[in-house]
């Protein structure tokens, strides 16, 4: 069976090893951070070359903050930046951009730089871009049913009522599709916390290289091999 153009609808992206790429290079983990941007840029022109509808990137979780405070404060510089430079670009490719996360603990102006891409790039019509910022998947599901647990508290449902599509629409996802394949750079082979509900079902691919070094050919590597994948979501079929 020919699966070339077996594309995934949507794409999440665990962006690992910018810190390893920085220290082969004895540069400081930040300079890590930066040249990853480059690899941000590829990942989203070759996702709208091949046709993929959602591209979800998770830059940073929660548990990051526990990082040195350097480092932390070099990834929210880099966030603005980004987000100030990347709007027009992105809004010209027909990418819409989704900030994914709770926005405590952001100052003012980043909470003012996120509405602005949003803004800037609503009309996106190719892409979905999703960057999953100060995002935990346990977190998510805990305020998940405490919406769910308070809305049968106050007779709005009942417990019976609660199923799996009402928990995944309170969920910070509930607008996007459930990815379809995960790519976790840099060879560690786990999600970090990291759309732990949504996963069930998707495909992953763990390749050894760095995301600084993760550029289109990587990415259509990547999607071909997906591409070989026999997607079952439990089931059995004839080939199997």
């Amino acid at each position: 069976m020919n699966r070339v153009k077996a594309i995934p609808t949507h794409v999440a992206i665990i962006m690992d090893g910018n810190g390893r790429w920085a220290k082969q290079r004895g540069k400081e983990r930040s300079e890590g951070h930066f040249a990853g941007v480059a690899s941000v840029r590829a990942a989203v022109r070759a996702a709208v070359r091949n046709g993929v509808k959602w591209l979800t990137l998770y830059a940073f979780s929660t548990e990051n903050w526990g990082r040195p405070i350097q480092e932390v404060e070099a990834i929210m510089e880099l966030f603005c930046r980004t987000v100030v430079g990347e709007g027009d670009e992105l809004a010209r490719q027909g990418v819409r951009v989704k900030i994914m996360g709770e926005h405590t603990h952001f100052s003012p102006s980043v909470i003012e730089m996120i509405e602005r891409i949003e803004n800037t790039t609503v009309g996106g019509d190719k892409l979905t871009l999703v960057l999953a910022f100060n995002y935990s998947s346990r977190r998510e599901i805990m305020l998940a049913a405490q919406q769910l647990a308070k809305r049968v508290a106050e007779g709005e449902m009942s417990a019976e009522e609660i199923t799996e599509e009402s928990i995944s629409s309170a969920l910070m996802t509930s607008e996007i599709p459930d990815p379809d394949f995960i790519i976790r750079t840099s060879g560690e082979c786990r999600l970090s916390n990291f759309l732990l509900w949504q996963a069930s079902y998707a495909e992953f691919y763990f390749p050894e290289v760095l995301w600084p070094d993760f550029d289109e050919t990587e990415f259509d590597k990547a999607l071909e091999v997906y591409a070989e994948r026999d997607r079952r979501y439990g089931l059995v079929t004839e080939e199997s």
